[in-house]
């Protein structure tokens, strides 16, 4: 009697077991946008441009209000993403351009998120802006991991958003139309998300990882003249400005003149607004929505490059500073989840986390070891609602520009340092962020325990690199 009470329970675990074991990983897709500040999406409180996709994107989704990125400019940023390492131990620790197109390679040594998820059986795109190692050199993105490449490799080249050429793996795509930035016609952007769009397209069929580092809105400020950028023409008031034009002997590398600025940058975030969007549609046209993660955020924050206003926009959302500091407004980003098999809807969480906690956490999702050498921790629990989630004693943060900086968040604690090449012991300015978000009123004198502190987490975590010196 036993012995048949006992069969529907085995079928039962055996049916349970088999549901498991087929069970598909998740495709995940990681945007990127580029110079986006905290306060420029509708989410976070922008109320001049139109963000829908991104506001329905954290409304169906999670919202993370306190996650970082790599640090305030681009390569050592992304970096600190692709390798899991903040950026006292990540290689690439500035915009070092290298001769004849790219920046400094990173390391073949170093493991990417893309080989990891590789080696799991993920296909792997990357289509946008590289800026981690020209074509064929160790920092190659086929070399890190990525099957497929599209786009920019060189961030300079990236400013020009009609560009002469673009690259296609290995081979040089030239754009005809644009001719030698004589004319403009083929924008770079809309090229990049029609191979993005097929990509999916392509890999409908098994797990993929989609790496999408956009380019919009970093300066140049450039649009197509088209419904997007009429809609916000004549919306705003308007100061010229004044760049290196496209035509014969144009530098590749400069920023175009925009009579309209503000209308200009508008259109910008609303037309990466719009690749969401798409991004989005395409996943529901193939039936891959429901388990596909799809997280936005951006690479630092906001820019004032070539003619772009982020005291206009408030686009540091009410933080201090910009791109290239290492106050909250050059380094908290926005950034949010969308999993609807996994992810519960309408959610906001305070975790701390920053952009090398993305390794850890893709690779857990992707059933692959996370490399040893990561800072990072994973944040599945928090996604996942589910379990406790680990927390980071410290963040850390540098940058190699302006003096050199050091940055550390401890709890509500955040540590400022300026000037640290001139002086590796220079005075450490002190926030407390659960009162003092936008930095105004530093009590370092009133805490000297927790500056003291603070400054052993920056000696521990920083690490010398002949190639990126102090600056």
């Amino acid at each position: 009697m036993k012995k048949f009470l006992l069969l529907p329970l085995l079928m039962t675990l055996c049916l349970l077991f088999n549901a498991k074991a087929q069970e598909k990983k998740p495709n995940i897709i990681f945007i990127l946008a580029d110079d986006l500040g905290y306060g420029d999406v509708g989410f976070n409180g922008q109320r001049l441009i139109n963000t829908p996709n991104l506001d329905r994107l954290a409304k169906e989704g999670i919202r993370f209000n306190q996650f970082y990125a790599g640090t305030a400019v681009c390569a050592p940023s992304r970096s600190a993403l692709m390798s899991g390492q903040h950026t006292g131990h990540t290689f690439i620790r500035g915009n070092l351009g290298v001769e004849p197109e790219g920046q400094y390679p990173i390391p073949d040594s170093v493991e990417t998120i893309a080989e990891t998820l590789k080696k799991a059986g993920y296909q792997t795109g990357a289509f946008g802006k590289w800026g981690l190692g020209p074509v064929g050199s160790e920092g190659d993105p086929n070399k890190q991991g990525f099957d497929r490449f599209y786009g920019y490799n060189c961030q300079s080249l990236a400013h020009r958003y009609y560009p002469t050429h673009l690259w296609d793996n290995s081979e040089k795509v030239v754009l005809t139309e644009n001719g030698d930035l004589e004319y403009h016609k083929q924008y770079a952007p809309d090229l990049i998300q029609e191979q993005a769009l097929g990509f999916i397209e392509e890999h409908k069929d098994r797990p993929f990882f989609l790496f999408l580092p956009y380019i919009l809105p970093h300066a140049e400020l450039l649009v197509p003249d088209d419904s997007i950028f009429q809609y916000y023409k004549g919306k705003f008031e308007e100061k010229p400005f004044k760049g290196f034009d496209y035509g014969k002997g144009a530098k590749s590398g400069g920023y175009a003149s925009q009579q309209y600025p503000h209308a200009t940058f508008a259109a910008m975030v609303a037309r990466l607004d719009l690749y969401v969007g798409q991004i989005e549609e395409k996943l529901r046209s193939l039936g891959l929505d429901e388990n596909t993660l799809i997280i936005f955020t951006s690479d630092n924050g906001p820019h004032k490059e070539g003619g772009a206003d982020p005291t206009f926009f408030q686009s540091s959302g009410g933080l201090r500073g910009i791109k290239r500091d290492l106050y909250e407004g050059g380094i908290r980003v926005p950034f949010v989840a969308k999993w609807p098999k996994a992810i519960r809807v309408g959610q906001q969480s305070e975790f701390i986390g920053a952009f090398w906690d993305i390794f850890p956490t893709f690779a857990e999702l992707g059933g692959a070891a996370t490399a040893a050498s990561t800072d990072g921790i994973s944040f599945v629990n928090t996604l996942k609602g589910q379990g406790t989630q680990k927390q980071h004693e410290y963040l850390y943060w540098e940058f190699h520009e302006q003096g050199s900086k050091q940055a550390v968040r401890y709890g509500k604690w955040k540590g400022v340092r300026l000037n640290v090449k001139a002086d590796g012991g220079a005075p450490i300015e002190l926030y407390d962020l659960s009162v003092d978000r936008a930095e105004k009123n530093n009590i370092a004198f009133q805490h000297p325990e927790i500056v003291k502190k603070i400054a052993g987490f920056m000696q521990e975590a920083h690490t010398d690199n002949p190639i990126f010196p102090w600056e």
